[in-house]
């Protein structure tokens, strides 16, 4: 006789696509007319922008550009230029033909941005961009329940807390705001430079909605009326709300990635700065759900054979926000630190046995007045790393997250690039669950006369199921018999019924 279990759908998001790609860009950029011939270049930053994404067959996509700017000292001699340029990119992903249209969430990074005169009126601009892109598509798993069984039929049932992404979407909204400098800092006359580092610091599910807060940590570099080079940070807040396709109860969870999809900073003539920044928030939703099933069967009367199958479940086993401190110095004596800048990349995974190894690369760039007034830059790399336990049946996805503001400090003769940087770590598990999905039962049950009624028995380490599979006894019968409630001791001897 053959029993089916029944079926229960499990929606869950599965990822088909995500891994980091690095990519190049050069530029040649000639000035405008007006400005002044190149003398030497000092320092290039940067602001990658997110302009679109895109679902095809076989492939995802993102496109956008880096926002440029590239400081100068003339020939002639006179107050520094910065050059303004725009450097476009496009990536893609590739999936396998057959996946339908889901969601994409794309985090980019800058990883270095450099320029070289190759004349007095060129320059030769390079970018290195990094994008971590994801697809995630909807689907539906088969959990197999039990209906009635004979009485014959002995159960194993097993329950597990299970954490599983359940949906994606995106929030985009802008920040439209006049900004003022304090009075007690120089009057701004020329922007040099201006980049938004968004930060998110509460994120909730609640019923059909998401919701999180942040502040967009707006930096800028400017020459003051006296000439000067000065550096400023605004903190903007902002509050998000997400609507949702289902309601979530109290167990649910977001992860919420920020990318910056416009960028423009004017400033007037009275020293008043007019930002326009297009922000889009990135959000994975993530519930627990408690899946049963049934890990073994036995007939106490009859053979039976179990039909089984293996439950695939991206599940999230963990995660977690960890900080690395950077830390690096260059020999310099300075006088002034005008500006300082880290630009971490995505962490490389080296895996063994039993952990994976992260290795976090970085560059540090720091512009400086020297004793003589001069105003000089300079670069370091930076590498860290952090040990994470996981064995091969994990899958460990990570992201960096820039936080605060670097510091560049002065003394002995060196100049010490001090930064914070986030490291945002998920763990998900590889394995899947074996259940039994049906059973085949042999005949009708009969009784053994020569089998004894009663058995003594040493457990040694043998949970109570397996004890009472290998007797064909059961297990409330075993716990009735020897006045127990949950698992034998070790090495225990047990009165085993068996009619």
């Amino acid at each position: 006789m053959e029993l089916k279990f029944q079926k229960r759908s499990l929606k869950i998001l599965r990822r088909a696509a995500g891994e980091v790609q690095n990519q190049e860009q050069t530029l040649e950029v000639r000035l405008s007319d007006g400005m002044p011939d190149i003398g030497r270049v000092l320092a290039s930053w940067g602001q990658v922008i997110l302009r679109g994404k895109e679902w095809r067959r076989g492939s995802i996509s993102c496109s956008g550009g880096v926002q440029a700017w590239t400081l100068y000292a003339p020939e002639d001699g006179s107050d520094v230029r910065c050059v303004e340029s725009w450097l476009p990119f496009q990536m893609n992903w590739t999936m396998p033909e057959e996946e339908q249209d889901g969601d994409i969430r794309i985090q980019c990074l800058l990883r270095f941005v450099d320029a070289r005169s190759v004349s007095a009126r060129k320059l030769m601009l390079r970018a290195g961009i990094a994008a971590f892109g994801e697809g995630y598509v909807p689907e539906e798993r088969e959990v197999s329940v039990p209906g009635e069984v004979p009485e014959d039929v002995q159960l194993l049932k097993a329950s597990y807390p299970v954490r599983l992404y359940k949906e994606a979407g995106e929030r985009a909204f802008n920040l439209d705001e006049d900004l003022t400098m304090p009075g007690s800092s120089p009057i701004p006359s020329k922007l040099i430079y201006c980049t938004m580092q968004p930060e998110i610091t509460e994120r909730r599910v609640s019923g059909n909605r998401v919701a999180f807060r942040g502040n967009g940590n707006l930096h800028l570099l400017y020459r003051s009326q006296e000439g000067q080079l000065h550096g400023w940070d605004f903190e903007l807040p902002f509050s998000m709300l997400g609507e949702l396709k289902q309601t979530y109860g109290a167990d649910a969870q977001a992860q919420v990635d920020m990318a910056v999809t416009d960028l423009e900073l004017v400033l007037d003539g009275e020293g008043h700065f007019r930002l326009k920044c297009g922000l889009l928030g990135q959000y994975l939703v993530s519930d627990r759900e408690m899946i049963e099933i049934v890990e073994d069967a036995y007939s106490t009367g009859r053979p039976l054979e179990p039909e089984w199958e293996t439950l695939e479940l991206p599940s999230i086993l963990d995660s977690r926000m960890e900080n690395l401190y950077a830390e690096q110095s260059i020999p310099q004596d300075a006088d002034i630190t005008v500006d300082t800048a880290f630009l971490p990349d995505f962490p490389r995974q080296r895996r063994n046995a039993d952990a994976v190894e992260l290795e976090v690369p970085g560059q540090f760039q720091t512009l400086w007045y020297g004793e003589d007034g001069r105003l000089q830059a300079g670069t370091a790399r930076w590498e860290g790393s952090r040990r994470l336990n996981a064995d091969e049946d994990t899958a460990i996805q990570t992201q960096v997250i820039p936080m605060g503001r670097p510091q560049a400090i002065s003394g002995s003769g060196n100049l010490t690039m001090k930064a914070e940087v986030g490291l945002q770590t998920t763990t998900q598990s590889q394995r899947g669950i074996p259940m039994v999905t049906g059973l085949e039962l042999a005949g009708e049950p009969a009784a053994d006369p020569a089998r004894p009624s009663l058995i003594l028995r040493r457990t040694g380490t043998d949970r109570l199921w397996d004890i009472a599979k290998s007797t064909g006894s059961t297990m409330e019968a075993i716990r009735q018999a020897n006045g127990i409630t949950d698992q034998p001791k070790p090495d225990q001897i047990l009165l085993i019924p068996v009619s």
